[in-house]
C-alpha cells in the first residue's frame, strides 16, 4: 500500500524535528559525528518508523526486523529514533559518549534496540548476511536492514559479504547505502573512486534500486519494491547530503566529526526552525 501524503508530511516534520534533537545533542556534548547522522536522517527514519516490525514493548522480540547500522558513527541518529520509539528515554540523550553512558559514539549491543555493536567498518554487512542465512534456516519472515556508508565500501569484508549474499539469495536482505560521496578526510571520489554504484552491486548479483535519500516517499517505494525480489538481496543507493539541513555543514568533510562551537549551533538552529 502506497504512502499517504498525510504521512509523508508526518515524517518530513520528524525528520526536521530529528535534525534540531541532533545538533542539540552534540553541540551539548561537544563531541559525535553531525555529517554522516544528518545524511542517514530519512533512511533511518523511513526504516524505523515506518517499514520495520519491531515491537517497542519488547526490543528483544524474536520475531522482530533486524536494524544494523553498520555506519556506527550515525549512532546519535540511531538514539533519537530509538527514543522517537520509546525504547530510549529521551532524557538519556544528554549522557551521548559521557562515561558509563549506553550511549556510547559508536551503537553497543547493551543499548536497548541496538542489533550490532558496531565501530570498525566493514564488519557490519557480514553480520548481517549472517542474521539473514540464519533468520531463513529458522524459517522466520523477518528481514534485515543494513544500513551502510559509502566511505564503508573501501573495505574489502563489504565485497566478500556482497557475494555471500547473492550466492545464498537471501532476499530478505535489504541493504541501504547512503551514498552522500563524503568520508573522513575527502570526497569518495579523491579517496577511492567507485565510478558507476549502481553498476557495481548489479554485477555482484543484487537487485539495485536508486533513489533520492532525502525523499520519503521514494525511499518508501523503494522498501516495498525490494520486498517484493524472491531470489536476491537487494541495495538501494540513497544519494544523501553530507550535512543535510545546515548550509555550512552539507558536503563538507570537515563535519565528518567536528564538535559543534556556540556559534554553528545558533546559525544551525536559525536554519532548521527557520
Amino acid at each position: 500500500m502506497s504512502i499517504t501524503t498525510e504521512r509523508i508530511d508526518q515524517l518530513n516534520e520528524i525528520c526536521n524535528n530529528l535534525r534540531i534533537e541532533l545538533v542539540d545533542m552534540l553541540h551539548r556534548a561537544q563531541t559525535g559525528h553531525p555529517g554522516g547522522s544528518l545524511s542517514v536522517c530519512e533512511i533511518l527514519t523511513m526504516i524505523m518508523l515506518e517499514k520495520a516490525k519491531l515491537d517497542p514493548e519488547n526490543p528483544e522480540w524474536e520475531d522482530r526486523d533486524r536494524i544494523l547500522l553498520t555506519k556506527g558513527h550515525a549512532a546519535p541518529m540511531l538514539y533519537l529514533l530509538l527514543g522517537e520509539l520509546g525504547i530510549l528515554d529521551k532524557e538519556e540523550y544528554t549522557s551521548l559518549r559521557q562515561l558509563d553512558t549506553r550511549l556510547q559514539g559508536h551503537p553497543s549491543m547493551e543499548t536497548p534496540g541496538v542489533d550490532i555493536t558496531a565501530g570498525p567498518l566493514g564488519i557490519g554487512l557480514p553480520a548481517a548476511v549472517g542474521m539473514a542465512a540464519g533468520l531463513k534456516l529458522d524459517n522466520k519472515d523477518s528481514v534485515v536492514y543494513a544500513v551502510l556508508g559509502d566511505g564503508e565500501l573501501n573495505e574489502g569484508a563489504v565485497w566478500e559479504a556482497v557475494m555471500s549474499a547473492v550466492k545464498f539469495k537471501l532476499n530478505n536482505l535489504i541493504c541501504v547505502l547512503d551514498y552522500n560521496g563524503v568520508q573522513l578526510d575527502g570526497t569518495t571520489d579523491e579517496i577511492m573512486p567507485m565510478h558507476n554504484m549502481h553498476e557495481r552491486f548489479e554485477s555482484f548479483g543484487m537487485n539495485v534500486i536508486d533513489v533520492d535519500g532525502h525523499d520519503v516517499k521514494a525511499l518508501s517505494d523503494a522498501f516495498d519494491q525490494a520486498k517484493e525480489v524472491k531470489d536476491k538481496p537487494t541495495m538501494i543507493i540513497a544519494k544523501t547530503v553530507k550535512g543535510k539541513g545546515i548550509s555550512f555543514m552539507e558536503g563538507e568533510s570537515s563535519w565528518h566529526g567536528n564538535a559543534i562551537s556556540d556559534e554553528h549551533y545558533e546559525q544551525a538552529m536559525k536554519e532548521l526552525k527557520g
